[in-house]
């Protein structure tokens, strides 16, 4: 009988993660580490707020778009300005519908007016680069370039010790990259991640990422370097209160309604959705993301209802989870819930936890005081 994950993907790491007996799990088709043996998920997540951690994240996608007016192609689709930012700098960016949700969110790095390279979800990386080439121009080309890198973060404020230690450059601001030699090829070193620390993406070609893999490990040891899975990862960017495709915003769960405001470029002349995301705003959402921190022990997850305070189970929902875990780092329940426009930071709400409800504060996320800067 065939192995169930046969059908998945594998990363260019793959066979290190066996080597340091990382537990697996399926990830937008992907075979990916969840934990790694020895360590587990608090420990994972505790050396990231530390020290340093390194994940691998090869799963993400990876587009190339080159060509004249390349820049300017994708400003007149994608939702924030990249005429903000100059090559060398990397932008968070959105791709949205037609009617305002978001296809996808992203990375993009500016290399040039004629070469733009993209880092979407896994599971939305097909559809992104379909949307991407069907719109574009005559001498614009869209490459999905899925297999050709690994990507490997280095998160946590002794990262830039790592770093340079291998003598790689870490003197650079927030969102800013370089392209250094690896072999005969070259890797991207960017500012980078997804967990609130002090950080790198490595963007390294898929047959050079062993090799790069392994010298990050062996340069980190001095500093206490952890190998993390993705579990630790989904606890660290809740924590920071990072939205996650497919649960803060999604084709039916708009920016405006997620807080991501900041990541459009309303004064832009159009991208795709413009129109129905400035209605969005001018009418106002009928709901918000929020951060909820619990009172007492309960522990939410995603799909669990919201419901007024001191409401019982058979209350009416005034909102869902959108994520929620168990906070390594408060040791307390956490979550992010898109919940009625009502309902205000320092406000109590309700979750219902299996078959009670439990109480619960309304925060402005982060949880946890953020050092990516």
């Amino acid at each position: 009988m065939a192995d169930s994950t046969d059908s998945l993907q594998r990363s260019p790491l793959n066979e290190c993660h066996e080597k340091l007996g990382a537990k697996f799990s399926e990830f937008s088709g992907w075979l990916m580490p969840l934990e790694y043996e020895g360590h587990g998920v608090l420990a994972e997540h505790k050396a990231v707020r530390d020290a340093v951690g390194i994940f691998d994240v090869s799963h993400l996608g990876k587009i190339r778009v080159t060509g004249p007016g390349a820049k300017d192609y994708l400003n007149g689709v994608l939702a924030a300005d990249l005429n903000k930012i100059v090559p060398g700098k990397a932008q968070y960016q959105l791709l949205c519908t037609p009617e305002g949700g978001v296809v996808d969110d992203m990375i993009a790095y500016l290399l040039g007016d004629d070469d733009v390279f993209l880092i979407p979800n896994a599971a939305n990386n097909t559809t992104v680069a379909q949307i991407l080439a069907e719109g574009a121009p005559e001498g614009v080309n869209v490459v999905n370039q899925h297999h050709d890198f690994a990507i490997m973060a280095v998160q946590g404020h002794k990262s830039p010790d790592v770093l340079a230690t291998m003598g790689l450059p870490t003197d650079m601001d927030y969102m800013a990259f370089e392209v250094v030699p690896v072999g005969d090829s070259t890797f991207t070193v960017c500012r980078t991640g997804y967990t609130g620390e002090t950080g790198f993406e490595l963007v390294v070609p898929s047959d050079h990422a062993v090799a790069v893999w392994e010298k990050v490990l062996e340069a980190g040891k001095p500093f206490g370097i952890v190998p993390c899975g993705l579990a630790a990862r989904d606890t660290l960017r809740t924590e920071m209160g990072y939205s996650l495709h497919g649960h803060e915003i999604s084709p039916e769960i708009d920016p405006v309604s997620a807080g991501l405001t900041w990541a459009i470029g309303w004064d832009k002349p159009d991208f795709r959705g413009a129109e129905a995301l400035r209605a969005i705003r001018a009418n106002k959402p009928a709901r918000r993301n929020r951060g909820l921190r619990a009172v007492g022990r309960g522990i939410p997850r995603p799909g669990m209802s919201v419901v007024p305070a001191g409401a019982g189970l058979d209350a009416e929902p005034i909102g869902v989870l959108t994520s929620g875990t168990f906070s390594p780092t408060l040791r307390i329940g956490i979550g992010l819930a898109l919940i009625d426009t009502s309902i205000k930071p320092g406000d109590k709400v309700g979750v219902v936890v299996r078959n009670r409800v439990e109480e619960f504060d309304v925060v402005k996320p982060p949880f946890v005081q953020p050092h990516v800067r």
